[in-house]
């Protein structure tokens, strides 16, 4: 089967700002491609508000519709949509898919280590700078020394893999000169040695008692029944009566930021294969999914127990795919946001844009920073550690707690 390579990827752009942009993907079929795609599209901070997936197990058809920003750089999210799909191979011009597997080696990790005056909003800025160079915050440290100076250590991946050239550290350190101004002292950026950890810090990055209260699986209002469960406003039914070889799993459930991307890694976590799907935003901020799935064997999900851990799965990622928290330090507060990491290893795009955006917005400073991730029972998390500056907190602690879940989910 062959495609002119200029149509795996067609990109709609809508005239009136308020009217979706139309993104096809016409490519070959893998297990997992679904989340990648929506994880590429909330990492250029586009809302899906309408969703249509096919496939027939090798080539598939997915078209979604978004709403974008002004700033949104279509072409270069075409560039990634087009890297996130399985390999093909040309010839004049006409691209084949190629079966055999790839298994991309793992980016290098580079240490972005800066120093600059303090200043309100400046961890939001460098942030937004970093996202917009496509470089990837794996972990971050940044401190405050008593002099109002601010130490930022960040462990970063290139996207464009081009980080170890003097051009590319150079426009780095230009994009952050523009942006920082006479604020920054110094900057440099190396290779980060073998020994640096990036995936898991241990249990002991949080205390036991906050991974308790944090990560636990307990819901509120849950029933089930069967193949349906409802919860927190999640309602989650799995129909194997509609289709001879495949399961249909139906959402009903309030919008979010993200939530077809958390509907496609957990699928993708189950290693469950999407035949055909359609997804939808209501007004009032709901959304109906319905989905054909079926196992990698190529069977209907007709286990109960199997049932019952993917709805009780899709119910808490839906539910709280992010977990926030304050916490008393003395006199300060420190504010703990996590999120899961796919068993691929990769973790959710932005949150720690949107947690510096929103601490910005309600004018309250950042003291110190930190990412890392641990392990909860058999999950990997990825956990942010900020503490916020006592000196500028007029604020009540739930209104912040509300404020950066409000950014987070996207119901600012």
């Amino acid at each position: 089967m062959g495609i002119p390579y200029d149509d795996l990827v067609l990109i709609n752009q809508s005239e009136n700002p308020e009217e979706p942009t139309v993104i096809t993907i016409n490519c070959p079929d893998k297990t997992g491609l679904g989340c990648d795609l929506c994880r590429i599209i909330l990492f250029f901070g586009l809302s899906i508000v309408k969703g249509d997936v096919s496939t027939d197990g090798k080539w598939c058809y997915l078209i979604f519709w978004v709403l974008g920003k002004p700033t949104t750089r279509w072409c270069l999210l075409k560039k990634r949509l087009l890297g996130a799909c399985p390999s093909v191979s040309s010839a004049s011009g006409i691209y084949y898919f190629r079966q055999e597997l790839e298994h991309p080696k793992p980016l290098d990790v580079f240490l972005l280590k800066f120093c600059c005056y303090d200043r309100r909003g400046l961890l939001h800025d460098v942030t937004g700078v970093l996202c917009e160079l496509e470089l990837t915050i794996k972990r971050v440290k940044v401190s405050t020394t008593p002099d109002g100076k601010v130490m930022d250590l960040f462990f970063v991946t290139d996207t464009r893999e081009l980080l170890h050239t003097k051009k590319r550290q150079e426009d780095t350190y230009d994009h952050l000169k523009a942006v920082l101004g006479d604020d920054m002292i110094s900057c440099e950026i190396e290779l980060a040695g073998s020994d640096v950890n990036i995936c898991s810090q241990g249990s002991s990055f949080l205390p036991p008692a906050i991974s308790d209260e944090m990560f636990s699986l307990e819901l509120s209002g849950e029933q089930q029944n069967g193949s349906s469960s409802t919860s927190n406003g999640v309602s989650i039914t799995m129909d194997n009566s509609l289709s001879p070889s495949h399961t249909l799993i139906q959402i009903l459930c309030k919008d979010h930021k993200g939530l077809l991307y958390d509907i496609m890694r957990t699928l993708k976590d189950y290693n469950m294969q999407i035949s055909y799907g359609r997804f939808s935003a209501k007004h009032g901020r709901n959304c109906e999914v319905d989905l054909f799935v079926m196992q990698a064997d190529g069977k209907k999900v007709v286990d109960p127990n199997k049932q019952n851990a993917l709805c009780a799965r899709l119910q808490m990622e839906l539910s709280l795919p992010l977990r926030v928290a304050l916490l008393n330090r003395g006199p300060d507060t420190e504010l703990l946001v996590a999120n899961p990491v796919e068993l691929s290893g990769k973790g959710r795009p932005l949150v720690f844009y949107d947690i510096t955006l929103s601490l910005k917005m309600l004018n309250t400073g950042i003291f110190s920073a930190e990412i890392g991730r641990t392990l909860i029972g058999d999950r990997e998390w990825e956990v942010y550690k900020v503490l916020v500056d006592g000196d500028s907190l007029s604020l009540s602690r739930n209104r912040i707690k509300e404020g950066v879940r409000n950014m987070l989910m996207g119901w600012e």
